[in-house]
């Protein structure tokens, strides 16, 4: 059996190989990760130029692209055997509510998913966790419930962690994407230079419901979110379908 691992932090992240380590014995593991920090590259797929592949040992591969482009190309090209299972992780930051959109995490993922293989991404809710190895070691226990008893078609599991140690964490609660109440982007003018300016960090008020992810990991549980591709909003087709388009036989009449 061969898993894929990848992330967003670049082939050198620590969450990157407390993973690797914590899934020996799981199966073959294999990494195919970006060469440099790819934070916040959502599913972007590089169709501009070549990608620069590099081999760095015995199933280890470094790719000069983003999380989507190393399993679009482990996949296609570079794995000798489609793997059973794709795991995006441990990204340094939660990805929980909103942010999913903009995740390179959960992205590579997706892509996974796409693919037709059982896809899971994996964070822990700091910036410079404390608990990686704990959190490595509670994914392994996911990734074999996963591969047990499968995940329904074109379903991801996005998995998030509060960075504390075990007999802190309160358990695994199942849970909805949370929303922001309000976004607080930090964007500044570079000095010296009017025509440039740093999107940073950004520090959102969530709404918190109590059965999002948000509110499950701010209180100390694991989030599991199961998420899918499909952006369809089907009770607003109906609506839709009402409106008076003005058009027949190829001109608008409106």
């Amino acid at each position: 059996m061969l898993i894929l691992l990848t992330n967003d932090d670049g082939i050198n992240a620590e969450g990157l190989w407390a993973l690797y380590r914590g899934l020996e014995g799981l199966g073959r593991r294999v990494v195919i990760a970006p060469m440099e920090e790819q934070s916040a590259s959502s599913h972007c797929l590089t169709i501009q130029y070549p990608i620069r592949v590099e081999k760095r040992g015995e199933d280890i591969w470094v790719v000069e692209g983003t999380p989507t482009d190393c399993i679009t190309l482990g996949v296609n090209k570079l794995l000798d055997e489609e793997p059973s299972l794709v795991v995006s992780g441990i990204n340094h930051g939660a990805n929980v509510g909103d942010d999913v959109s903009y995740s390179g995490t959960v992205a590579a993922a997706l892509e996974g998913m796409l693919f037709g293989i059982r896809s899971l991404a994996i964070s822990v809710a700091r910036r410079r966790p404390q608990n990686l190895k704990h959190a490595a070691s509670f994914s392994r226990h996911i990734c074999k419930l996963v591969l047990e008893r499968d995940l329904p078609p074109n379903v991801i599991l996005n998995v998030n962690f509060p960075d504390l140690p075990p007999p802190q964490i309160k358990g695994v609660q199942v849970t909805r994407l949370g929303k922001k109440a309000k976004r607080g982007l930090n964007i500044e003018k570079i000095e010296g230079d009017h025509s440039l300016y740093r999107i940073g960090e950004e520090n959102p008020l969530w709404n918190g419901g109590v059965d999002t992810d948000v509110n499950a990991v701010r209180e100390g549980w694991i989030s599991l979110t199961p998420l899918h591709l499909d952006l369809t909003h089907y009770p607003a087709i109906s609506e839709v379908k009402g409106w008076d388009f003005g058009f027949k036989s190829g001109v608008w009449t409106s």
